[in-house]
């Protein structure tokens, strides 16, 4: 008997689990429908298991999600590409239920399975099942219908193009705003679709109904298809359609609307050739960077540099640069922080002598700013300005704002300024760096934030890199020896953790006669958090000392460290002691 109900039990436990009223053993059922499916085989897979799942009206939104992702993926389970259309009948049901996030998924799951069936089976199956969701009673039909018709058109015959179409045009009309919205969306994948004659004839059309709704949520995803349809325009109609709705949107009435065009009004730019962009669409994005709403502003500032690279050299010198100074000192420091992201990109394409003369005094005010994430922005892209100016102008006109940073009241900053110094030696040389910034390095190792210290440290390690060790055993090593004396614990830690970083750059016979005898001595200390930290740092020296040095020096320190009073002393002394033997026994 038992034989005999065995090929049953999988579906039996999924239909158990699937009535559960535990939402996770539902959850894990659904999860595991590819594994059911393949203990059951294809044929009792399309027979059974599928018209099972269409029926299943469970009322949980995780779940129905789940469903709608496993179903994506579910071809091979039900006997290939052949039997592809099966699958679509409980993943239509999906499409139609309230939660927006299963409609999504079903919809995704719909077009991954639709890209693979074949061109009858999408005439047989696809087509209809767009058709019945476009005709949809309640509104969450139609929203889904409208992500689906750029893979049933393609495959139809000419009178069902033009019927879907048709469709198309109908649901961009929709009493519903979301179903507007939609079809909005999508416009753009569905042109991409449509014949070359039809693109100007009826899709142009569609798209000026949906560019004068008057909801400013359509009009804004409408502003999205602005960019895909002026890649498959040819540049005069595109000047002729796209350029007028463009200029038009980025003066509308709701300030959502002009954020989009902000957005991709440089995607336009190459859509529409030199010209019309010098004439229309460079006023346009003058009156978007000031805009009287802050939101737009940051929007249409972040897209300056990409913008001028577009344009050219001259355009943006007598019509772009005249508001990026205008919002060097806008009143939302948000403003100011976008801007500061990318104004640094604009230095390669004004040119040196615009750069000096018109962005340097920008930068430098953005390095003043108040808001300490618009100078971080500055600090991180510097070098794009080196690049274009050079180093000396680079280190009379910003060092002295460098060196004013690197004493910020925001560790952040102080932080952003420590990462950029091992790039700024490289390009100052080692002349320029002892005399401006040596002292800065060695303040840092004594900062009250953990982060900046512990950049400190390697900040050194990185400059004994580029510098060299003659340099760092002259410049670096005897100050960094004088502060393991001082009275706070975390700062003489901070100089352990520096001597472990340094000793791998600067070789053997440094660290034997300069650096080990400090950590030796630090063993002694009367803090437990230097002695085990000490046992680290020695841990850390034996693949780099010699045999007899760690036989005659380190071990007889870290055996009396594992015989310390505190526990976490012996258990780091114990760690190094086993990590040595290894060393030592590889060797």
């Amino acid at each position: 008997m038992a034989m005999i109900d065995e090929p049953l039990y999988p579906i039996a436990i999924l239909i158990d689990e699937l009535k559960n009223e535990d939402i996770q053993l539902r959850l894990n059922s659904i999860r595991r429908l590819s594994t059911i499916a393949r203990a059951l085989g294809e044929e009792r897979t399309r027979k059974e298991l599928i018209p099972f799942l269409s029926e299943n009206n469970d009322d949980d939104d995780e779940v129905l999600l789940a469903m709608a992702e496993e179903l994506g993926v579910f071809i091979p389970y039900v006997g290939g590409v052949e039997y592809a259309h099966v699958l679509l009948p409980p993943l239509e049901t999906l499409c139609t239920v309230e939660e927006t996030c299963v409609r999504d998924k079903a919809v995704e799951s719909l077009c991954r399975i639709g890209v693979q069936m074949k061109e009858n089976y999408l005439v047989d199956w696809f087509v209809p099942l767009v058709k019945r969701l476009a005709a949809g009673e309640w509104f969450t039909a139609r929203v889904s219908s409208c992500g689906l018709f750029h893979i049933a058109y393609p495959s139809a015959p000419d009178q069902l193009k033009a019927e879907l179409r048709s469709i198309y045009s109908q649901l961009c009309q929709d009493d519903m705003p979301m179903v507007r919205r939609a079809a909005a969306s999508n416009l753009g994948k569905f042109a991409a679709t449509v014949e070359q004659s039809y693109l100007k004839a009826e899709i142009m059309s569609i798209f000026d109904d949906l560019t004068q709704d008057d909801q400013d949520s359509v009009r804004l995803l409408a502003v999205e298809s602005c960019a895909a349809l002026g890649k498959l325009l040819e540049p005069l109609d595109c000047v002729a359609h796209i350029l007028p709705v463009i200029v038009n949107f980025s003066q509308d009435k709701s300030w959502r609307v002009r954020y989009m065009v902000a957005n991709q009004l440089y995607e336009l730019c190459e859509a529409v050739g030199p010209e019309p962009t010098r004439v229309d669409l460079v006023p346009a994005y003058v009156r978007l960077l000031r805009d009287n709403e802050a939101e737009v502003r940051i929007a249409a500032a972040g897209k300056v540099t990409k913008f001028c690279r577009i344009l050219g050299p001259q355009l943006p010198i007598q019509h772009i640069l005249p508001c990026v100074k205008e919002l060097s000192s806008d009143s939302s420091q948000h403003v100011r922080s976008a801007l500061a992201s990318v104004i640094m990109g604009m230095a390669p394409v004004l040119g040196k002598d615009a750069t000096i003369d018109q962005l340097l005094p920008i930068f430098l005010s953005l390095l003043k700013d108040e808001f300490p994430d618009v100078r971080l922005n500055i600090i991180s892209k510097l070098d794009q300005v080196n690049q274009v100016i050079g180093i000396d102008l680079l280190s009379q006109s910003l060092l002295p704002a460098i060196v004013e940073l690197a004493e910020d009241r925001h560790w952040r900053v102080r932080l952003a300024i420590i990462e950029y110094i091992p790039l700024l030696a490289s390009q100052l040389g080692v002349g320029f760096f002892d005399d401006k910034l040596g002292t800065l390095c060695m303040q840092w190792l004594e900062d009250k934030v953990f982060s900046i210290r512990d950049a400190a440290a390697n900040n050194l390690k990185r400059l004994a890199e580029e510098f060299g060790p003659e340099w760092a055993m002259q410049h670096i090593i005897p100050q960094v020896l004088d502060k393991i004396s001082n009275p706070h614990y975390l700062y003489r830690m901070t100089i352990l953790q520096a001597i472990s970083l340094l000793a791998p750059v600067l070789g053997v016979d440094i660290t034997c006669q300069k650096l080990l005898p400090v950590v030796i001595a630090s063993s002694k200390d009367r803090v437990p958090n230097i002695k085990f930290n000490v046992a680290k740092v020695l841990q850390s020296l034996v693949p780099i000392l010699d045999q007899s040095v760690v036989e005659n020096t380190i071990r007889p320190c870290l055996i009396e460290l594992s015989e310390d009073p505190d526990v976490d002393v012996r258990y780091f002394a114990n760690q190094a002691l086993q990590a040595s033997d290894q060393v030592m026994m590889s060797s």
